[in-house]
């Protein structure tokens, strides 16, 4: 019986196919596009033992001995921050808001101003209802950063994504507004 051997040129041609074709599917990236996109503005008023009329925030935590009011020295390393702040669809703080953002900020860094974030938007407007989950590291003097959108309810039921965060404005320790650019990936 005789057997049929596969020609060396036919071995080398399929393998040249397979380095080819692997190669440019290595090199070619996938871009994704958003199932949904939303910027939204929240403004953030920290209480500083003089405004507790207007404060959105406060102290919750920080390094031992550390006064409530005044954030800890050294980049603010070790404050705890639970915040109930104000959502807009522009940047004026007295715009009507169109939800809340609730949620804590840590300061987790000693060499830089960093924050650990993990809150929530609260929608309830005619346009959106339910909530959008976020997480992730903020070094807050790079000019845009990401964190995960990571869920939601209600309009954003299972919705995942990414946010850029962007500092539009701040005054000293007191107030900040940060500009929220939604990218949902995931939409049910």
């Amino acid at each position: 019986m005789r057997t049929r051997s596969i020609s060396p040129i036919v071995v080398v041609l399929f393998l040249m196919l397979v380095a080819v074709s692997s190669g440019t599917a290595a090199n070619k990236k996938k871009q994704y596009k958003p199932c949904k996109e939303l910027v939204l503005y929240f403004h953030d008023i920290i209480y500083n033992g003089k405004n507790a009329g207007n404060a959105t925030s406060a102290i919750v935590g920080g390094p031992e001995g550390t006064n409530k009011t005044l954030m800890a020295g050294q980049f603010h390393f070790g404050n705890v921050v639970a915040f109930d702040d104000p959502i807009t669809l522009d940047n004026n703080l007295h715009s009507k808001p169109v939800g809340r953002a609730q949620g804590f900020y840590i300061y987790d860094t000693k060499n830089t101003f960093t924050a650990w974030l993990g809150f929530s938007f609260v929608l309830n407007t005619t346009d959106y209802q339910g909530t959008i989950n976020f997480i992730g590291a903020d070094p807050i003097l790079v000019k845009t950063r990401d964190i995960s959108v990571v869920g939601g309810t209600g309009d954003f039921f299972m919705h995942r994504g990414i946010a850029t965060l962007s500092t539009d404005s701040f005054e000293g320790e007191v107030y900040f507004r940060l500009r929220v650019d939604i990218k949902f990936y995931e939409c049910w």
